[in-house]
């Protein structure tokens, strides 16, 4: 993590920007059990489908994301938030509109 951001209070939406045509992230803190990471889809980009050995949390900071889990699609706009259990296959996409969202990462047993 940059050290310049910690015990600051920060605007959320503004830690991470969009860039034309790609997903830009930024990690903010990396614990052994855990992480913590900022990204924004520009419109019509995302991550395709993957699993991870990690509960995960998305909570969308800007804009709107498609979150498909083991299948199932779901619209997770600003300020909503879903999980992402571990080990279950996962993809994100930006489909309407770009987006932001904070990931949370927490190592499951």
């Amino acid at each position: 993590m940059s050290e310049d951001i910690k015990a600051k209070s920060l605007n959320i939406e503004n830690l991470v920007d969009y860039q034309k045509d790609t997903v830009v992230s930024r990690e903010v803190i990396k614990k052994e059990l855990g992480t913590v990471t900022f990204f924004a889809f520009d419109k019509g980009q995302g991550l395709s489908e993957h699993s991870a050995p990690f509960d995960a949390m998305v909570q969308v900071i800007d804009g709107e994301a498609e979150i498909t889990i083991s299948g199932n699609k779901n619209i997770v706009k600003k300020g909503e938030m879903i999980i992402m259990p571990a080990n279950e296959p996962h993809a994100l996409q930006a489909v309407n509109m770009p987006y932001k969202m904070i990931l949370t990462m927490i190592k499951s047993d």
